[in-house]
């Protein structure tokens, strides 16, 4: 039975904190929300992996239930953290969520990060592993060994301790590139004057690399107008001053290097300052481009860029392993960008083209709730690209954008005693999933359901009553699964569901996920509403080496046609209450992209906020030699045309909060051809206004009194 404490720690890590050493230092390979230090053999998994499977490879028998891994079977006796000795050389980051203090009293959040400091201290952690811990209200962020979880659930003020979520990337379609493309024009013009962004720094927090001294980021003079780039993932410089991990690219470092580069006959300025991504057609440097480049929409802001750490395919697997890649990242990379508006005395316009896709779409989960606490200071604001899991099938039969869309299924449990099932499919053929696949049921604290997992090919099912739960369960098909039945969530109230279907990583008997469709019954128990969603969390399609004749994956699960439901598909982050959630309008036809992620949340907020041009985006092409720009389509392109909008904006009127930004953006916005003013799933309150919202934020706050 768990303990009090253990109910403290998010299921998924309390399913980390129950497998060994050598499960978890190879589950680091395959999962970007843990990291070990532990010296691993390669043994059956190739470390000379091949570039990303293109995603049609993968589907080439057209079914769901291929080749299996041979399992020996040797059924065991899981021990609990309590008992087992919890895993010495793995390390999670989390969100530490405190009670709040009653007046006059200490604060809960103070002493918890007290002793976790102390801990921390006491430690023997490795190089790479930051000891930073940082607090914002009553939410705290660490890296913590998964040997301390039990006993920093058991500190004295904390109320539940968060998983940090896994990132994707949702790839945007590129469309080639070349030197005679012509940027799309971004210009935005206000009483005949060209706005540029002056006086405002705009940060992009991205992956592959940022091209500082691409022609679109250098001034009139030559100078590149990025001011730093923190790479999460890096070596070559010292790290940030406050951080404990990654190498800090200083404004006198990159302009250094692209002056030497200037003087001709060394070496370019990328090769003078290092980043640990340098991919050709860099998604970072697009996204930079279109909000800040000279032919984006600031051309006159200043630029600062984090580089997060989502590993590529063909990058070494120890540097996939000791690296994470989670949403507290993005919390550190959002502070960090903070940090340097205040030292320049500039107002903060943020982009995240990145996203997760756990937790309860209702924005409390702790990375939104730090974001939102965030906001509240004047001079800041963050846009976040909503996603591109909105198509639910192919348009053509090669067509296979579906697979990352069917992500989100909802119904309702009539009566008790009654079922609805879903299905979950797994995919083989030829393809090993060695990833771990979750889906998350939220429903009302009003109801009880039981949940039943039944696996491909079996006719038996694994039930779990409210309050119950199976960890780390071995099937006979070599999958581990864990189920957790969990009533009031600390954070939001309702009840929830998670459930965990894991490779079997122990040597001598490893295995990937069973592939097939995976089905699971929820039944009514006791019903007042019955109303539920689920979610499956992504994975960004990725080849990690072989196993005997199989190709090993990180490969996304999805929902089945039969199960899939088309809304609710907008990112987690993008769910936050104070971030601007940005969907992909296709200017040309006139309407939302396909492939742009929908909303409401779960508990039925109108995200996303608005829509902005993301399909077919000339801009920059980083890295990519004389072919100077690059075609994309996608949310990460809508997203930093209005990160770009904002910071015109806050040029024009710095004192701006969040909220009020993003109220100007709903107010100002232009509904689609034949539709109104009311609030879409897929675009919002309609298609972006530069001009209206930059005239708007110069007199909203303008009041004449009225006489008479």
């Amino acid at each position: 039975m768990a303990t009090q404490d253990d109910r403290r720690l998010h299921p998924k890590l309390r399913a980390i904190g129950n497998r060994t050493d050598r499960v978890n230092a190879t589950a680091s390979v395959f999962s970007s929300r843990m990291t070990s230090q532990m010296k691993l053999d390669a043994g059956s998994l190739s470390t000379a992996a091949e570039a990303q499977l293109a995603a049609c490879e993968g589907f080439a028998g057209g079914t769901l239930d291929g080749g299996q891994v041979p399992v020996t079977r040797r059924p065991e006796r899981r021990p609990k953290m309590a008992e087992a000795g919890a895993a010495a050389q793995a390390y999670v980051n989390v969100f530490i969520e405190t009670v709040n203090a009653d007046p006059g009293e200490a604060s809960p959040a103070e002493q918890v990060q007290a002793g976790l400091e102390d801990l921390l201290q006491q430690a023997d952690l490795p190089d790479g592993i930051s000891r930073r811990v940082v607090p914002r209200r009553n939410f705290i962020s660490a890296t913590v060994p998964v040997a301390m979880l039990a006993e920093v659930a058991a500190m004295p003020g904390v109320s539940f301790v968060h998983a940090a979520e896994s990132l994707s990337l949702s790839l945007p379609m590129a469309t080639g590139a070349s030197a005679r493309l012509k940027p799309t024009p971004r210009a935005v013009t206000v009483g005949g004057k060209r706005q540029t962004g002056a006086g405002v720094l705009i940060g992009i927090v991205d992956v592959g690399g940022f091209d500082f001294a691409h022609p679109d980021f250098l001034d009139r003079h030559g100078d590149t107008r990025f001011v730093a780039i923190w790479d999460q993932g890096g070596d070559f410089r010292a790290p940030p001053a406050a951080y404990g991990y990654g190498s800090e690219l200083t404004a006198a470092r990159l302009a250094n290097a692209v002056k030497a580069q200037r003087g001709g006959g060394g070496l370019p300025a990328v090769e003078l300052e290092r980043q640990s991504q340098r991919s050709v057609g860099s998604h970072g440097t697009h996204v930079a481009s279109i909000a800040a480049g000279a032919s984006g929409v600031c051309p006159g802001a200043r630029i600062a860029g984090v580089l997060v750490s989502v590993p590529e395919p063909q990058g070494p697997r120890e540097q996939r392993r000791m690296n994470f890649s989670d949403s507290s990242r993005i919390v550190d990379a959002i502070e960090y960008l903070y940090s340097l508006g205040r030292e320049l005395g500039l107002p903060v316009s943020i982009n995240i083209s990145l996203g997760t896709n756990g937790g309860a779409h209702d924005g409390s989960n702790g990375p939104c709730r730090w974001i939102d606490a965030s906001l509240n200071t004047p001079g800041r604001a963050i846009c976040v690209a909503a996603g591109n899991a909105g198509q639910e099938g192919g348009v053509t039969p090669d067509d296979l954008g579906w697979v990352m869309g069917r992500i989100h299924t909802m119904g309702r449990v009539q009566s008790r005693g009654l079922d609805v099932e879903l299905e979950w499919a797994v995919v083989g053929d030829g393809i090993a999933d060695f990833s771990e696949n979750e889906m998350e049921i939220w429903y009302g604290p009003q109801d009880r359901l039981s949940v039943a997992v039944q696996p491909p090919g079996s006719s038996d099912w694994f039930k779990v009553g409210p309050r119950e739960y199976i960890e780390n369960r071995r099937l006979d098909n070599g999958t581990v699964l864990s189920i957790y039945n969990e009533l009031y969530h600390p954070t939001n109230g309702d009840n929830y569901i998670a459930i965990y279907l894991s490779p079997n990583l122990n040597p001598g008997t490893m295995a990937p996920v069973a592939p097939g469709v995976w089905k699971v019954r929820l039944h009514g128990e006791e019903i007042r509403s019955g109303e539920f969603h689920a979610w499956i969390e992504r994975d960004d399609p990725m080849e990690i080496g072989r196993m005997d004749q199989l190709r090993a994956f990180r490969f996304p699960s999805f929902f089945t046609a039969a199960s899939n439901v088309d809304s609710h598909s907008i990112g987690s982050l993008a769910c936050a209450h104070r971030v601007v959630g940005v969907a992909n309008i296709d200017a040309s036809a006139g309407k939302v992209n396909r492939s742009s992620s929908q909303g409401p949340t779960r508990d039925g907020r109108g995200k996303p906020d608005i829509a902005a041009p993301g399909t077919g985006i000339v801009a920059a092409n980083g890295f990519g030699g004389g072919d100077t720009w690059v075609a994309m389509t996608g949310t990460s392109m809508a997203s930093p045309y209005v990160c770009g909008v904002v910071a015109l904006m806050l040029a024009a009127k710095p004192s701006l909060n969040a909220a009020q930004c993003e109220g100007i953006l709903k107010r100002t916005a232009r509904p689609l051809p034949s539709h109104g003013y009311e609030w879409r799933n897929d675009a919002g309150f309609g298609v972006i206004d530069p001009v209206a919202a930059i005239e708007e934020a110069r007199v909203f706050d303008e009041r004449a009194e009225r006489r008479g």
